[in-house]
């Protein structure tokens, strides 16, 4: 496993299986939730993409797999889905938690 794909497996971990706690109900609304990672997927993949094209970065080739997708590692195309997905947990379970203080 490469680096970069066990950093994103390690972010995932807690908030993928904290996510199926019911009072939270955070896949109540699956359409928001994909529409949030589809956006960031797709603005921040074509920004990366150009990035990379134009030479701003790279990727080490030591710390991914070197499978590439459209000139991007397809670690950093999970990238898009996972920190959002966390980020959006974290906010919820946030939601969730200062509302259950009231």
């Amino acid at each position: 496993m490469s680096k970069y794909a066990i950093t994103l497996f390690l972010s995932l971990l807690g908030p993928l299986c904290l996510s199926f706690y019911p009072p939270l109900g955070f896949y109540r609304n699956k359409r928001a939730l994909i529409y949030a990672i589809s956006s960031v997927l797709f603005i921040f993949g074509l920004w990366d993409i150009f990035a990379t094209w134009r030479g701003h970065w790279f990727f080490d080739a030591r710390g991914i797999y070197g499978i590439k997708i459209v000139n991007l590692p397809v670690e950093e195309w999970l990238f898009f889905v996972v920190i959002p997905f966390c980020c959006i947990f974290t906010w919820e379970a946030l939601k969730y938690l200062s509302a259950r203080k009231r």
